[in-house]
């Protein structure tokens, strides 16, 4: 019979690797993380942007993107819109509203329930930086084709209401 180590000296062949005892996450392929890179990439780029020019911060913008668009929203609605933290958006508004770029008023049947509004500076900067972002977007697909622009923007929506399943929100879905 032939023995398997002639070499009884000579150190013992390492054993076979066991399989890994956790499980694997590679989260440079992992959908919640490439959709939040991606994300972060395209805000970073545009923020960069109307930083320069204007002083905004992403918050601060996006602030000012939905009540260019939905006037007379309370902070907890823009919260809403914007799936951001409560706190950084009084913050935002704190600065948005020290700038004169935004303003606040009451509800007109509910005295208690303050609403924001682009204030009329508010609006000439909107007014600037909207077509600027808009630019931004329309460059970014246009490495997309038509036909791939309309299946992203589907899948988008998709994505959007399995998490409103999940969570058992309402799905934020782009405006036709």
């Amino acid at each position: 019979m032939n023995d398997p180590n002639p070499n009884p000296d000579a150190p013992a062949a390492p054993a076979p690797a066991e399989p890994h005892p956790h499980a694997v996450l590679e989260l440079e392929r992992f959908l919640p993380y490439r959709l939040s890179v991606l994300s972060n990439r395209v805000s970073q780029t545009i923020a960069h942007l109307y930083d320069q020019r204007f002083g905004l911060a992403i918050t601060e913008w996006r602030i000012m993107a939905v009540l260019g668009r939905f006037s007379d929203l309370s902070a907890g609605e823009v919260a809403e819109r914007t799936a951001m933290d409560k706190v950084a958006v009084s913050r935002a508004v704190a600065k948005l509203l020290e700038r004169g770029l935004i303003k606040r008023d009451t509800h007109g049947d509910d005295r208690r329930r303050s609403v924001l509004a682009l204030s009329e500076v508010g609006y000439s900067v909107y007014d600037e930086v909207a077509p600027m972002t808009l630019e931004c977007e329309r460059r970014l697909l246009s490495e997309l084709s038509p036909e791939e622009t309309r299946q992203l923007s589907q899948l988008i929506d998709k994505l959007s209401d399995g998490v409103a399943h999940m969570t058992g929100s309402t799905p934020w879905k782009q405006a036709d």
